[in-house]
């Protein structure tokens, strides 16, 4: 009888993928991280841009691989916090510039329809709701962009990826969970467009706040403190064994574990 071949990493190879991700993305240089984070930011305003003219929201990753690193003790939680701030601030940086320069003062939301509409979905993200709602949906939004993250380093081809991808954001998208990121254009956009009640005082209190808390809890907590728990935590001598053969031999490759057997049967146990 042939067997069902799964074509996926294992729940162990896939936080160890995770694990090398976050360490080599914390080891950048900081120009670098900002540079790119900035980007990031720059696409998932265009992609905001599009969402709010069809009224869906977008989705975006946070970067909790470096939680994972941290846990493995391979990059220090000062190095983990501080790519978590050049994140931040990269990604703002990036959205201000498409709200401010593309989208602002180019005038794609002149349009009366489309004003109304921005300041309208920007009411209910940072206006209508409680901050402790704004928390709360903030852990379930982060929750999933990083099992979709995870399913996506799970899956070992494109089409997997695609699949594993696809449920997280759309149950990310069908909740209308809060993502600091995402909203880091939603609300600027509101505030520059002439929103009666949201000021940039207000935006950082009311909406960047709590959903910056709850994405980090969502995220670290919940996706990679958990599968590191399940997946790492019974076995203690794993991790000094990762740490070991990371600084020694795969300096932080991401590469097929399938391809060497000896590695394999390393991290199976």
């Amino acid at each position: 009888m042939d067997t069902f071949n799964v074509n996926a990493y294992t729940p162990l190879e896939t936080t160890e993928i995770c694990s090398r991700v976050g360490t080599k993305k914390a080891n950048m240089r900081v120009d670098k991280i900002f540079i790119s984070a900035a980007i990031a930011g720059c696409y998932l305003a265009f992609s905001s841009s599009v969402c709010l003219v069809i009224n869906t929201s977008p989705w975006v990753r946070y970067p909790s691989y470096t939680t994972l690193a941290a846990l493995h003790r391979r990059i220090s939680v000062w190095k983990m916090l501080m790519h978590w701030v050049l994140t931040f601030f990269g990604n703002l940086a990036g959205s201000l510039f498409i709200v401010g320069v593309i989208i602002g003062y180019g005038g794609v939301l002149d349009d009366k329809l489309y004003r109304d509409e921005a300041i309208k979905f920007a009411d209910k993200k940072a206006y209508t709701p409680m901050w402790h709602q704004i928390f709360l949906r903030a852990i379930g939004a982060n929750w999933l962009v990083c099992v979709a993250c995870w399913l996506a380093f799970q899956a070992r081809d494109v089409a997997g990826k695609i699949a594993g991808i696809w449920w997280p954001v759309f149950a990310f998208v069908a909740l209308g969970l809060d993502h600091v990121v995402a909203n880091m254009y939603f609300i600027p956009m509101a505030i520059f467009l002439g929103s009666p009640h949201i000021t940039v005082s207000y935006y950082i209190w009311k909406s960047m706040i709590p959903a910056l808390l709850g994405n980090i809890l969502g995220g670290g907590l919940f996706v990679a403190v958990v599968h590191w728990y399940l997946v790492c935590i019974s076995r203690p001598w794993l991790s000094l064994i990762r740490s070991l053969a990371y600084a020694n031999n795969w300096k932080g490759s991401h590469r097929d574990f399938r391809a060497d057997p000896d590695q394999r049967a390393t991290l199976q146990g």
